[in-house]
């Protein structure tokens, strides 16, 4: 079975198969793979499939070399809902390639088309398009993109991006393009604020860090300033509820921020800051934040007629739980 490689590092072969639910890494790397084609054959013809709406034949009329071009580049999509007769088709074609053709192909993962996906696991070249869920793993994104771009960022400016823009790989990547095209020098995390930190994410946690850290008044100020500006209040009840588990995941845990983030699946910066934040609270302390909290997200949700309201009571609440005992 074909080990599955980093995207990035994606090369023509005869069958190409990019596997994971994160659709925009295999369409990042289309336009790079049919450069390959073309520059290997510059008359190669290029063809786009569907897998779901599949008419037969056309996965064997576009592999095959036409009277014009000696080559083809088939782009085939929507393996996650084959139609029955592109499964059929598509298992006798990985059992006999056409050697002047490329077909790549991208399967979101699932049970679709399992032995298809068996049978392209053992003879395609695989491309691992797994969601970038951690804070570290899109962390290690954005150094990439910055190397390959022969480019410096800062660590700093590197997770201020990710805290900004990181909900969605494809606004990190568009972020990180914009930074490599229009900042000159070096990426600093003053810039990535600059450039981002009037989005709803970075907003978010800038609320969430002062509401923990007891700054109770700073923060009241930025929810407030946000909320008048239109941001939602659910985003905010959600960051601050994400910063309470980290600190309740944490309390009380005596090893290394290195430790902590392997044992609870954070990033190490993560990992470093809850610890330090923690020291200010007790375990009923604790306790009582993350009971405050599960019951402003039901009413920030539907739950109050005033979400607003409910976000100031929970940061002045989180403020006077702070250093009780």
């Amino acid at each position: 079975m074909a080990e599955a490689k980093n995207p990035r590092d994606a090369r023509l072969a005869p069958l190409v198969l990019f596997l994971g639910p994160e659709e925009f890494l295999f369409r990042k790397m289309l336009p790079s793979l049919r450069r390959q084609a073309l520059e290997r054959e510059p008359e190669t013809d290029v063809h786009r499939l569907n897998a779901a709406d599949y008419a037969a034949g056309d996965l064997e009329s576009a592999a095959q070399a036409s009277l014009f071009s000696p080559s083809s580049f088939v782009q085939v999509e929507g393996l996650g809902s084959m139609s029955e007769a592109f499964l059929e088709e598509a298992l006798a074609y990985v059992k006999a390639p056409v050697d002047e053709a490329s077909v790549v192909l991208h399967h979101p993962g699932g049970n679709r088309g399992k032995k298809l996906l068996d049978a392209l696991k053992k003879n395609a070249a695989v491309y691992d398009c797994s969601s970038l869920k951690r804070d570290s793993d899109k962390q290690a994104y954005v150094v990439a993109e910055f190397k390959a771009a022969r480019r410096k960022i800062s660590a700093d400016a590197v997770t201020a991006l990710v805290q900004a823009v990181g909900s969605s790989l494809a606004e990190l990547d568009s972020a990180c393009q914009q930074l490599i095209q229009d900042v000159p020098g070096d990426v600093t995390a003053e810039l990535v604020n600059r450039y981002y930190g009037g989005r709803v994410e970075a907003t978010a946690f800038k609320v969430a860090d002062a509401a923990v850290a007891g700054q109770t008044a700073q923060a009241l100020g930025i929810a407030r300033a946000a909320m008048v500006t239109g941001v939602d209040p659910v985003p905010l009840v959600a960051s601050i509820g994400v910063k309470v588990r980290g600190l309740a995941k944490v309390a009380g845990f005596r090893g290394s921020p290195g430790e902590a983030a392997q044992a609870f699946g954070m990033a190490p910066w993560q990992a470093k800051n809850a610890m330090a934040d923690a020291r200010r609270w007790s375990s009923p302390s604790l306790i009582a934040a993350v009971q405050a909290v599960a019951e402003a997200d039901y009413n920030v949700k539907g739950g109050s007629r005033n979400p607003g309201f409910v976000v100031e009571r929970l940061i002045i609440e989180l403020g006077r739980l702070i250093g009780r005992r």
